[in-house]
């Protein structure tokens, strides 16, 4: 999806959302899956709350002295034997991710899983320059297979379900048996692993993207569950790393403290599976590794937010808690979000890399119940954040203009309490006598959306201020 289609297209895509019966039901998995799994590993760990406030200091420093920690990372990488480019924007990270494939001739690169590469459209720009670029992931390699973007940030097929994955695979993966029994989950993982085995041990170029990066060793750092960010980085003869300048974290010890947050948010568990650390090219006496090493770092509207009252979103590790939390994500998925970053972190995140004017419905896609803020381990105000967008919305004359309008005219009546509390009980006690033998409206005026399917009580005929008045009274 481009990023045009977040603005114009939001609202569309949650009717559909809400309405697709087999999406709601694979959405299922998020809640189940997820919240459990998550509590469950935090009661286990007693001092997960003083993580979290470490955490967040680590981060917090990192990002007050960015530039310190990103120059000497970049040295300590070339040390190593490694290469860091700096990209500006997609377009310059694409370029040069382009360019070193076609200096050693690649013809195919694999790829782990990275939001980053979704971010700037990579693997469209491979394609289009003639380098094929295989997903090695599960769920990326399900959604490439689909010609989908990610729904999810760690679990990007989770809208959909094993008979929909089996459908795919018949359907692409026509060299093999048509008879073949693909009814258990454990038989369609078979399949996908025997496909890409094949595709790694062909690949030249290996592109991942990473969790951290360690200014004090010029280290890379991924999680995964499945193995296959190791096979990618460790079989080609090149291993890019694809990520945005914020990962960094300044020492070994700061990223193994934030470890302990990552999983137990993520997934539920103490530690992902791997834990894989990449220190430049193969050295001599090196069983395996690449011959060549190189760090796009990524930027494109990242320092922007630096200083600013949309810096904390910088420290977003992406455990996706926020959105597994989310009763919005829970009803209509990641796509409706159109473009890459759903759930309440891409409603902070996406206006501030592509615009309020492009992702503007987004902060609205909330209902402020302060889950997301909760469980994020970063302790990231996105709920704060999320209305400051919408303050830059009003304030550019974003809104609909009905919308401005009704506001403008609450605006009035709220700036003269006395004015506004006889207006209330006007209306209190029309409504009171007109709804009296409804008990509930619908398709109130300026409510039309909300009574449509929820019922609007019918007053008693007094409002609150009058009651407290009166029992105040009383004593």
């Amino acid at each position: 999806m481009s990023a045009h289609s977040t603005a114009h297209d939001f609202k569309a895509n949650a009717s559909r959302a809400i309405a697709d019966t087999q999406l709601t039901g694979n959405l299922k998995a998020v809640r189940q899956n997820f919240i459990d799994k998550r509590a469950k590993a935090v009661k286990g760990l007693p001092e997960f709350e003083a993580l979290r406030e470490s955490g967040k200091e680590i981060k917090d420093h990192t990002l007050a002295h960015l530039d310190l920690y990103l120059e000497y990372y970049a040295q300590k990488v070339e040390e190593s034997g490694g290469h860091v480019h700096f990209a500006a924007d997609a377009e310059e990270a694409r370029k040069i991710a382009l360019d070193i494939c076609r200096k050693v001739g690649a013809k195919t690169v694999t790829k782990g899983k990275s939001m980053i590469t979704e971010e700037v459209g990579l693997n469209a720009y491979l394609e289009a320059n003639g380098v094929t670029p295989v997903e090695t992931d599960l769920g990326e390699y399900i959604i490439q297979l689909r010609g989908e973007t990610p729904s999810h940030i760690i679990a990007p097929a989770v809208h959909l379900n094993k008979h929909q994955i089996e459908g795919d695979f018949r359907r692409v993966h026509t060299h093999l048996d048509p008879a073949r029994d693909l009814n258990e989950k454990v038989s369609l993982l078979t399949e996908a692993r025997g496909v890409l085995r094949d595709r790694f041990l062909v690949a030249d170029v290996g592109i991942t993207g990473a969790n951290f990066l360690v200014a004090e060793t010029g280290t890379s750092i991924i999680v995964t569950n499945e193995g296959n960010g190791d096979l990618t980085q460790i079989l080609p003869k090149v291993h890019i790393v694809m990520t945005s300048i914020e990962k960094m974290v300044p020492t070994l010890e700061d990223a193994s403290q934030i470890l302990r947050l990552l999983a137990r948010s993520a997934t539920g568990q103490e530690m992902s599976v791997y834990t894989t650390l990449s220190t430049g090219p193969r050295r001599m006496g090196d069983l395996d590794g690449p011959e060549e090493y190189h760090v796009i770092l990524l930027d494109n509207g990242r320092s922007a937010m630096l200083g600013g009252e949309f810096q904390d979103m910088l420290r977003c590790i992406r455990c996706a808690a926020c959105m597994n939390h989310c009763p919005v994500y829970h009803q209509i998925g990641g796509h409706a979000y159109g473009w890459i970053y759903p759930g309440p972190m891409g409603s902070v995140l996406s206006p501030s890399l592509i615009g309020v004017d492009e992702a503007g419905h987004l902060p609205n896609a909330s209902t402020f119940c302060g889950r997301c803020e909760a469980v994020c381990p970063m302790k990231i105000p996105l709920p704060k954040m999320m209305r400051h967008w919408r303050e830059r919305e009003f304030e550019r004359n974003l809104n609909p203009a009905l919308q401005r309008w009704g506001l403008g005219f609450w605006a009035f009546f709220a700036k003269r309490p006395r004015l506004y509390a006889l207006a209330n009980r006007l209306a209190i006690k029309a409504m009171a006598l007109i709804g009296r033998k409804k008990g509930s409206f619908k398709g109130l005026p300026g409510l039309g959306a909300w009574t449509k399917y929820r019922d609007f009580a019918v007053p008693e005929g007094e409002t609150f201020q009058a009651k407290w008045k009166k029992a105040r009274a009383g004593r």
